[in-house]
């Protein structure tokens, strides 16, 4: 069943999501202090193209600097993140087969609002 999400998940709105993050993690690699942002870019980006079997999970030993560069991360970037997948979310749930994707994009929301001190796991 996840092949079968995934692959839904693919054509409909991952790779797009993926090249999207891929941009963006470019673009902050480009100066020096914004490469942690452009490194949980491209953590986002794989998720974002295969997400049905993983899952995101805090790591509290991730220190200050994190909370610090998720707050500015907020505030350049998260808030509008969250908008689209949030938007997209409402937009796949209008038919049934985009419910589940749907919930998807509503479980990618906390990590595009703060991405750093997260990691993306399997499920078992």
């Amino acid at each position: 069943m996840r092949l079968l999400l995934n692959i839904i998940w693919l054509v409909l709105s991952g790779f797009w999501l993926f090249l999207g993050y891929v941009a963006a993690g470019i673009i902050c690699c480009i100066l020096i202090v914004t490469i942690p942002f452009g490194i949980a870019s491209f953590r986002i980006a794989v998720y974002a193209l295969w997400p049905f079997g993983r899952t995101v999970v805090s790591t509290p030993t991730s220190g200050v600097f994190s909370f610090i560069g998720n707050v500015i991360w907020f505030i350049v970037a998260g808030l509008w993140l969250a908008i689209a997948h949030v938007v997209s979310a409402v937009a796949l749930a209008i038919t049934i087969i985009g419910i589940p994707l749907a919930l998807a994009e509503i479980k990618m929301v906390p990590i595009s609002i703060a991405p750093l001190g997260k990691r993306i796991v399997d499920l078992p």
